[in-house]
């Protein structure tokens, strides 16, 4: 019986609502436009949010990338005089982070060297990175042909490389892949493997491979190339020794990272004169981006969400013109038997499936914009359950919020005042 009464009353509100469409219709815009801000913004935001962790998450939550950097008075000294600049992390180095620290899974070397290589008639740059096996356990990448380098390759010394996809398909072209002999730097290097490759940054944080990367054993970029580099830049030349460009350190378990970084830290500093590398800790940018993330989430929601209380301004406003336009209405129904309560029912309901319909037109909207900004931009967005459902919870609490005020008017109306309205 209750439940009849409640669908009735519904209907009721909705033919009451039906009577003014135009003003209906105009009321309910201003929900409308809220609730589709409210999922368009949110559905950007977590878009963004989720692309920069997943950036951040590609580097391993458990490693520690330490990369070397030439301090500022080596660069000062370089531009007045040609001399040799040592700095940089070292093959000792490695050796203590794999030895002193428990919590250290396995450590990746990594020599950087620029070399052109060249296939029959293709010639390309490519970035030489000398390492381990270890390498592409710490940076997965997918295996798009032949092997990975194995431990086996560095105990031989044996003169093998494996490309990026893009590098093989700038020099090998329609050329079959494994087995082909390239030239990089005046040396010959057997094609065993290709890889898939990425690139950009991660937060602040620069991602270790790139996609002109091809990948020696570390043991065969000494041999061949050594640890001093040579190079000419605006009309001064460099001289420099690095022995290591880059280590990554994984650490046994995430809640280790922290206390393993710093004991790396106070290490460096031990050995090392000058600051002379740059250490970085995806973990510590992963708790950051969250941070920043549920601030932005917040910040967002709260915009839209003045859209929000201006439909639900409306809603009220336009509700209390509509109880004196029903002044007469209303001392009937009281006259005839009605309760206050019932009064206050009437107004509510028209108030809630007004905020309602608003809302699910605005949600129609608002997973719309989203679709179309990933389309035309590419930008990638995020629709989320909480950012449906909460956006039209609180479209319906505003129906009644806003609704609340006069419904009760309505209520307080006298029936004999009422009758005599015109």
């Amino acid at each position: 019986m209750q439940q009849t009464k409640i669908v009735r009353n519904i209907w009721l509100g909705i033919e009451n609502l039906l009577l003014h469409k135009l003003r209906s219709f105009l009321t309910m815009l201003g929900v409308v436009f809220g609730v589709g801000s409210v999922v368009a913004m949110l559905s950007v935001g977590e878009g963004a949010s989720q692309e920069a962790l997943t950036q951040i998450r590609r580097l391993g939550s458990n490693n520690i990338i330490i990369t070397s950097i030439k301090p500022a008075e080596e660069q000062a000294m370089n531009t007045m005089r040609a001399s040799l600049s040592v700095y940089g992390m070292t093959y000792e180095d490695h050796r203590r982070l794999a030895a002193s620290f428990k919590n250290v899974r396995q450590t990746a070397p990594a020599k950087l060297v620029r070399k052109d290589a060249r296939l029959h008639e293709r010639t390309m740059e490519l970035r030489l990175v000398g390492t381990t096996a270890e390498w592409f356990d710490l940076v997965p990448r997918e295996v798009v042909a032949g092997r990975l380098l194995i431990r086996a390759d560095e105990e031989n010394r044996a003169p093998v490389v494996v490309l990026t996809e893009f590098g093989a398909r700038k020099l090998l072209a329609t050329q079959n892949t494994i087995g082909q002999t390239l030239r990089i730097g005046g040396n010959e290097f057997e094609i065993i493997g290709i890889i898939q490759s990425e690139s950009g940054q991660a937060g602040n944080i620069q991602v270790p491979d790139q996609e002109t990367d091809a990948y020696i054993s570390l043991e065969v970029a000494r041999r061949y190339y050594g640890d001093i580099f040579a190079r000419m830049t605006s009309g001064s030349f460099e001289r420099e020794r690095v022995e290591l460009h880059q280590i990554i350190v994984q650490v046994d378990d995430p809640k280790h990272v922290e206390a393993v970084a710093a004991g790396i830290e106070n290490m460096l500093l031990r050995f090392h004169k000058k600051k002379d590398y740059i250490m970085s800790v995806p973990l510590a940018l992963l708790k950051q981006t969250e941070a920043t993330k549920r601030t932005f989430n917040i910040v967002l929601g709260s915009i839209a969400g003045i859209s929000l209380l201006v439909g639900g301004i409306g809603i009220m406003n336009i509700m209390l013109a509509s109880v004196t336009e029903r002044t007469r209405e209303i001392g009937i129904r009281r006259a005839i038997g009605a309760k206050r309560k019932q009064i206050i029912y009437q107004f509510l309901i028209e108030t809630v499936v007004l905020s309602t319909i608003g809302g699910l037109i605005g949600l129609g909207l608002g997973v719309l914009i989203p679709l179309l900004i990933t389309h035309f931009s590419g930008m990638p967005t995020v629709v989320t359950a909480n950012g449906i459902f909460l956006p039209l919870g609180i479209s319906m609490a505003i129906g009644i919020v806003f609704g609340l005020y006069p419904a009760m008017h309505a209520a307080q109306v006298d029936p004999i005042i009422a009758l005599r309205h015109e």
